[in-house]
C-alpha cells in the first residue's frame, strides 16, 4: 500500500539539511531503486523552486511500504530527523487516484 511521510522543519533547517542531504537522498534512491517510490520532495518556503537561503518548511513523500507500521518506521530512521531537521512528520495511507 501507499503511504504518504509529511514532513515539516524547524525553523532555519536549511544548514541542518545541508549537511544530512547525502544520506537523506541515499534512502529515496534506494526506494526508487526498488520501484516503492512514487515521488519525494521539500517544500520551498517561499513561492519559488529554488529558495536559496530561505530554504525549505517540510518534506513529501509517498512510497509502498507492507503496512503503516513500516512505512513509520522508515520514516522514522530518516537522517533529516537524526539531524533534527524535521520538528514533525505525520504518516498515513494514501490512495493514488490520479493520474
Amino acid at each position: 500500500m501507499l503511504y504518504a511521510i509529511i514532513s515539516e522543519d524547524v525553523p532555519n533547517s536549511l544548514p541542518l539539511r545541508q549537511q544530512a542531504r547525502p544520506a537523506h537522498i541515499e534512502r529515496l534512491n534506494a526506494l526508487r531503486d526498488e520501484a516503492r517510490l512514487v515521488l519525494a520532495g521539500p517544500h520551498p518556503a517561499i513561492d519559488s523552486s529554488e529558495p536559496g537561503d530561505a530554504g525549505f518548511s517540510g518534506s513529501l513523500v509517498v512510497a509502498e511500504f507492507d503496512s503503516l507500521a513500516a512505512a513509520q518506521a522508515w520514516a522514522d530512521a530518516d537522517p533529516y530527523v537524526d539531524a533534527g531537521v524535521y520538528q514533525k512528520v505525520t504518516v498515513k495511507p494514501f490512495k493514488k487516484v490520479l493520474p
